[in-house]
């Protein structure tokens, strides 16, 4: 694909997805806390009254079907849809069209462009049958939750150990969110139709349909927020290219979801005494994530680099990419405009490159040109001396 076209459809689908995704999550945000603050009244599951934008709204939920429904029901769907389809078509075009680049790892395993979609693909479906499987079960809530938070796990572990790091964090985000986006494919909306569908013929509806829905709701907001952090993930080394980055998912799965309660029960008007339990638990998992991605040391290297020997190490291995002209097919800026043709290039961006290239090994991207640990070494070391 044309690296103008690429760029440009990675720049309209990303956008889309934020915009979808902005949608979803608030909508989504709105009526969890929304459920939760109803108070009971006769005749009604609930009602609230709300105040925002300079005007007061009186909302009411129904155990049955109302004396009439309105033309034009509302249904929030679409934003959970064009979410997952944008998020899809982006992985497509970033992942999927240059996997070479920014998907495979030779150091992680050396396959084919088309071996590693396919393996992508079968994983992102896989994962969502079997949490399906799960939730159908008849598992308890604590026993499912523990099921589905071990699935993503082992599902962290196996991307992690097959793709890139840039690459697996990014399937952990689309794992999870496909299971976000089939529930309410799968069962929320279809489920809120049998039940409307019921109500409106006079019948009581299954209230497994609603239990059901309820459930995935759930399941969903207290997802949201670690999605969102593998979405970003790719700008920061210290998570992607850790050696046990797949732990660190595991902090970031119960972290966020620890966060997203912390923030619901305050929204719903919980006293902090209620809930500060949630505090001390939070910054524990921050500090052993802060723990676990301490810079590691740097290469040791006893032997003496010259100038001449850096700036031989950065032209071999990474001006393909960093290059006024790019010499890699794939690339057709230098990424964040960092250009490394020089030795004054090198000085410059020095300790950017001992953090991408010397201590961990974000770059080169996927170690395309083959930098060596003893070349990262030789770097470490000139570096220590500027």
């Amino acid at each position: 694909m044309n690296s103008f076209i690429a760029d440009w459809l990675n720049l309209l689908l990303r956008w889309g997805h934020m915009i979808a995704g902005i949608a979803w999550i608030g909508t989504s945000f709105y009526f969890v806390a929304l459920d939760f603050s109803l108070k009971k009244k006769e005749g009604l599951a609930g009602e609230a009254w709300e105040v925002h934008g300079g005007g007061f709204y009186h909302v009411q939920k129904y155990l049955a079907a109302p004396p009439s429904l309105p033309d034009h029901l509302i249904w929030f769907k679409w934003e959970a849809y064009l979410t997952w389809v944008t998020g899809f078509l982006l992985l497509v075009v970033q992942y999927y069209v240059q996997a070479s680049t920014y998907l495979i790892d030779p150091s992680i395993m050396d396959m084919e462009p088309w071996v590693a979609i396919a393996i992508s693909l079968a994983a992102i479906f896989a994962g969502w049958i079997i949490y399906n499987l799960l939730c159908r079960a008849g598992l308890g809530q604590n026993l499912l939750l523990g099921a589905v938070f071990v699935l993503i796990l082992a599902a962290s572990y196996g991307f992690t150990h097959v793709y890139s790091g840039r690459g697996a964090i990014i399937h952990v985000g689309v794992f999870i969110g496909t299971i976000m986006a089939a529930n309410v494919f799968v069962v929320i909306i279809p489920n809120q139709r049998r039940i409307t569908a019921a109500l409106l013929r006079g019948e009581t509806p299954d209230p497994r349909l609603g239990t059901t829905g309820k459930q995935r709701s759930l399941h969903n907001t207290y997802l949201t927020l670690p999605v969102l952090l593998m979405m970003v993930s790719n700008h920061y080394p210290m998570i992607t290219n850790h050696p046990q980055s797949w732990l660190l998912m595991g902090l970031v799965i119960v972290g966020g979801a620890l966060l997203r309660h912390y923030l619901l029960r305050t929204e719903v008007g919980d006293s902090q005494a209620e809930i500060a339990w949630t505090l001390p638990l939070l910054a524990l998992l921050l500090a052993a994530a802060l723990y676990l991605t301490e810079p590691p040391q740097r290469p040791a290297y006893t032997g003496e680099v010259s100038d001449a020997d850096a700036l031989a190490i950065v032209q071999n291995r990474c001006v393909s990419c960093h290059a006024a002209v790019p010499t890699d097919r794939t690339i057709k800026t230098a990424p964040k405009n960092v250009i490394l043709e020089s030795l004054d290039d090198i000085k410059r961006y020095a300790a950017q490159i001992e953090i991408q290239s010397v201590r961990t090994r974000a770059m080169p991207m996927g170690n395309k040109t083959n930098m060596t640990q003893q070349e990262r070494a030789q770097l470490g070391a000139w570096i220590a001396k500027q």
